[in-house]
Parts: C-alpha cells; sequence; structure tokens
C-alpha cells in the first residue's frame, strides 16, 4: 500500500524536536514527526503521595490528553472522567518513565 507522502514502507517520517519549547516549565520539548505534534512538559514537586511518605523515594507521574481537532473526527472532553483508553496510555507512559528514572 502507498503512503499519502510518497514515503517507502519502511521509512520514517523527518522527526524535529524543538527543546525549552514552554517559558515556565521546567523541562519541555515540542516534538514533531510530518503532521504529528507531541508537547511534553516536566513539573516538580517536593513532596510525594501518602503511601510513599518517609520512605526517601520520589514519584513520578504522567498525563495524556489529545486536543479536540487532533484527529479527522472530534476528540470529545472527559469532563465525567477518563476514558478507559486515555487512563491506560497514562498508566502506560508513567509506568515506562519510572522505569526508566531512579527514584
Amino acid at each position: 500500500m502507498a503512503r499519502l507522502d510518497g514515503r517507502a514502507n519502511d521509512e520514517l517520517r523527518p522527526v524535529r524536536i524543538t527543546p525549552d519549547y514552554l517559558d515556565y516549565a521546567e523541562g519541555s520539548a515540542l516534538i514533531e514527526m510530518g503532521a504529528t505534534r507531541v508537547l511534553c512538559a516536566v513539573s516538580t514537586e517536593e513532596r510525594v503521595p501518602p503511601w510513599l511518605q518517609g520512605r526517601g523515594q520520589g514519584w513520578l507521574t504522567a498525563e495524556y490528553a489529545m486536543l479536540h481537532r487532533s484527529t479527522v473526527v472530534r476528540t470529545p472532553r472527559e469532563v465525567l472522567g477518563l476514558r478507559g483508553r486515555t487512563q491506560e496510555i497514562r498508566r502506560f507512559i508513567g509506568r515506562s518513565l519510572r522505569a526508566a528514572v531512579d527514584l
């Protein structure tokens, strides 16, 4: 099957990373691959969840959301709680980051 942009099936889209994209985050980057944009931001706090207090460990969590017109069909707001897909993606990102970082 031919790709719309003419790339070969095994050819990746060009990747562009803009570090320090946000002014007020402790760290941030905008990652672009074709029309796909991913905004990554890091915030820090000097506290851990109650169940980790006094253990001498840190904690890392992740948030994930898609903008409402990021797909062909409008993505609805999740005002009554997270849908299963969004919640699972957040868990996956958090677990992946915790596995890569020594807290």
